[in-house]
Parts: structure tokens; C-alpha cells; sequence
């Protein structure tokens, strides 16, 4: 079985200027870090020019899709029965992204295959992980 899940999905970025459009963005899961998801967007969808991945929690993700949730850096809201917002802000300023939400069910439910809710614990090396940071110090 794979560890990880990818998914391309259509993001459409709200804005006010230039209009808003719709950019291919990737999902990923990596069952090696079980509470994170990841959605990468291109270069073209950035105001430097450079791909921007964004990492948050599978839990805010799902929640998000049944009521406004998050803080911080990613909120996440339904918009209407078939679109999810996630609101994504740094540094530069603040993004809103549109998806489907059924794309986001279907990602959800093929990483709730790969690790089920509650057994995330189970998927981590924190051994290798202490390492790695012990290194890095």
C-alpha cells in the first residue's frame, strides 16, 4: 500500500484584482506525518513567482468542510453545498481559495483509509524525528 496520497484538484483564487481564476493545485498525505495535509499551489498562482505549499491539520480540513473553523494562518468554511473556502494568510497578505468539495471528501476519505482517525499516533517515528531535530540544533 502507498504512503502517500496525491490529488490534483482546481482552485479558484478569489480576488479583486486581477479577477479571479482557476489554478491546478496539488493535495497531499503522507502517512509519515498522519495529522497534516499539504496542498501545493504553482508558480503562477503566486505574486513572486514561486510555488507555495501550505501544510495544516487533516482535522481543520475536515471540520472545515461542515462549519467555519481555524485560526491563525488557515480558516477553512464551507460556501454553499459544494464549494469549501480555505483562507490562507502570511506575511504578503491574505489568499482565498475555492475547491471542491467533494474533491476534498474523496482526498479525506483516501488518507482516513491510509490512517484512520484516532490511530495517527501509531504512524509516527518520533525516535527519527528527535534525531533529525538534534541534528539540525
Amino acid at each position: 500500500m502507498s504512503t502517500v496520497i496525491d490529488q490534483a484538484v482546481q482552485a479558484r483564487l478569489i480576488a479583486s484584482a486581477p479577477p479571479s481564476r482557476t489554478v491546478s493545485a496539488q493535495l497531499r498525505y503522507l502517512r509519515s506525518d498522519p495529522f497534516a495535509v499539504r496542498v501545493a499551489f504553482p508558480a503562477t498562482a503566486s505574486l513572486d513567482g514561486a510555488e507555495v505549499e501550505w501544510t495544516f491539520a487533516r482535522e481543520l480540513l475536515a471540520r472545515g468542510l461542515l462549519s467555519p473553523t481555524g485560526g491563525g494562518d488557515v480558516r477553512v468554511w464551507p460556501c454553499g453545498p459544494h464549494r469549501t473556502v480555505l483562507e490562507l494568510h502570511a506575511q504578503e497578505g491574505v489568499a482565498m481559495v475555492q475547491m471542491d468539495t467533494d474533491d476534498l471528501r474523496g482526498f479525506l476519505a483516501r488518507s482516513y483509509a491510509l490512517v484512520p482517525v484516532g490511530s495517527e499516533g501509531g504512524h509516527l517515528d518520533v525516535d527519527s524525528d528527535l534525531a533529525a531535530l538534534l541534528r539540525e540544533a
